[in-house]
């Protein structure tokens, strides 16, 4: 498949780095092509995917998607849309190019390999690189440095604090830290740095909350897709 017109590609860029600096925004996440197009329909400014939702769909447990299944996804939602594409990278930092090559404008690189978290040096390293590729596009590429302890069950906010402010100096765009659970968690990790921060909705947080505590935007993550599935298992049960 042939790679977005430079063109558009440059436009979904420069919108999507706009968001960050303009009203915080809800940036949804779809699954699969006729998920990423409904929601487009509804109005959302940008979408970005969900690395559990997707390997759902291949039959696979999150983290087990390919690099080149992740690749073909972005390249089939990009192609379909017309609204900024972000992609979770998880912790492929040095696959930038690919994924603006097949149409997104943005991803997160995570400082977990699936097993444990990589030593804050090292964590920091990987995303200098990731930083290094994106600012070798010809157009703009917001770049997120996740810190992955509370998701993880680290339960240690300074250690995320003292992570995302590493990753702003190594030149991310943006900061993510998944698994912050209350608006004081929240606050303290949005006053700690200067660059816009992402939140995971959980729980009962609420989008109104998130955003008084100082988040740029807020995603949720594969949540959209286990409702989708739970429906799916519910009247596919009924029809049984």
């Amino acid at each position: 498949m042939s790679s977005p017109p430079e063109s558009g590609q440059r436009e979904k860029a420069e919108a999507f780095a706009a968001l960050h600096a303009g009203a915080p925004f809800v940036i949804p996440n779809p699954w699969d092509v006729g998920s990423a197009l409904e929601l487009q329909k509804l109005g959302f400014p940008a979408i970005t995917t969900t690395s559990s939702g997707f390997a759902w769909t291949l039959g696979k447990e999150d983290g087990e998607a390919t690099l080149d299944e992740v690749v073909e996804h972005v390249r089939a939602l990009a192609a379909a849309t017309s609204i900024p594409l972000a992609v979770d990278l998880e912790n492929h930092h040095d696959a930038i190019g690919r994924v603006a090559e097949a149409g997104a404008v943005g991803a997160s690189i995570e400082d977990w390999d699936g097993k444990r978290l990589y030593p804050l040096d090292e964590a920091v390293d990987r995303l200098r690189v990731a930083v290094e590729a994106a600012r070798s596009l010809p157009h703009p590429f917001v770049l997120v440095g996740r810190a992955e302890n509370h998701i993880h069950g680290v339960d240690d906010l300074d250690d995320t604090i003292t992570r995302l402010q590493a990753y702003e100096a190594a030149g991310a765009d943006c900061l993510y830290a998944p698994g912050l659970r209350t608006v004081e968690q929240i606050r303290a990790v949005c006053r700690a740095v200067s660059k816009p921060v992402n939140v995971l909705r959980l729980g009962d947080l609420t989008v109104p909350e998130i955003f008084e505590a100082g988040a740029q935007r807020v995603s949720v993550g594969g949540a959209l897709t286990w409702v989708a599935r739970d429906a799916l298992v519910a009247a596919a049960t009924a029809l049984r």
